[in-house]
């Protein structure tokens, strides 16, 4: 059996699509289907079942899972020895939420490759928690460790999120000196049935019920309080990132939330991502630190 086509019918059982295996390995979708064919030939039996809502695994693709994973730790190995001297190249893959993605990971990635001229990082920012399993991203980065999977789990960092205004808003709006203020204000948040996450319901820390603006993204929302469109509950990392943003009634409002780096147990053989997950741990904890450095003290009361 060709580890090859291993890898192929990997690629689709995790995306569950050809087309989706053919953008991740850089194959046409046809050729994809091809080396599945050829695969469910070598073995005898059937591997997917065409729905429509993708490609299923059958009985016996599912029991095929398990040995292509362990030939691919295995070719992963034989690769990371024969390029040992090399220093840390290829792609490294990263999922994380558009906070962090946003503002934090270009940072670190620009290091990581100056490190490391042979790396390529893709960073992958999305509205919900990657899913290692279908090998979305080689690693991920939450904001709430998870409770299933088999998965290795490592806090990063805490940082710091704030009630927070533009100068030109605050100015042309009723001062703020108490939470009971807000009821004149409009306010920007999530988007209520969007929230993936229960870490992500910043809007009940303000005791307001409702955001006139809202958007499934961190950096939307962060758009708006720079336009002056109304309040919000921003992160501080970001802050240095918008010019003309205030803290405000940080005395009453202040959030304290983790990142937290996940990545899947059979890696944990992987000396290159064990590498390349220290240094992404150890940047993004230094570049909160300093982003929070800027800010200087929290005003005591009001704007």
């Amino acid at each position: 059996m060709d580890w090859d086509d291993l890898r192929i019918f990997l690629a689709v059982a995790r995306t569950e699509s050809l087309s989706g295996a053919g953008r991740r390995l850089a194959m046409d979708a046809s050729t994809v289907g091809r080396r599945i064919a050829r695969l469910e030939a070598a073995v005898g039996a059937a591997l997917f079942l065409k729905t429509p809502q993708g490609y299923a695994l059958t009985a016996e693709g599912a029991r095929l899972v398990a040995p292509s994973e362990a030939a691919e730790l295995a070719a992963t190995a034989a690769s990371e020895a024969v390029r040992a001297e090399a220093g840390i190249t290829g792609q490294l893959r990263i999922g994380a939420p558009d906070g962090c993605a946003n503002y934090l990971l270009p940072q670190v990635a620009r290091d990581l490759c100056d490190a490391h001229p042979g790396l390529e990082v893709q960073i992958v920012a999305l509205p919900r928690v990657v899913n290692l399993t279908r090998r979305e991203a080689d690693m991920a980065i939450a904001v709430s460790p998870p409770d299933t999977g088999r998965l290795m789990v490592q806090r990063l960092v805490d940082y710091q999120l704030h009630l927070a205004g533009h100068r030109d808003y605050l100015a042309r709006h009723p001062p703020l000196r108490d939470l009971a203020d807000l009821k004149g204000h409009r306010m920007i948040s999530y988007i209520p049935d969007m929230i993936f996450d229960r870490e992500l319901d910043y809007l009940s820390a303000t005791g307001m019920e409702v955001a006139q603006i809202s958007s499934n993204s961190v950096a939307v929302q962060m758009q708006a309080v720079r336009a002056g469109a109304g309040l919000g509950i921003v992160h501080d990392f970001a802050i240095p990132f918008a010019p003309g943003l205030q803290r405000i009634l940080t005395d009453r409002i202040a959030l304290r939330r983790s990142f937290w780096l996940i990545r899947h147990a059979d890696d944990r053989a992987s000396r290159r991502l064990s590498l390349l997950a220290d240094a992404l741990a150890q940047g993004i904890r230094a570049e909160v630190l300093r982003l929070e450095g800027l800010l200087g003290p929290c005003p005591v009361r009001g704007t």
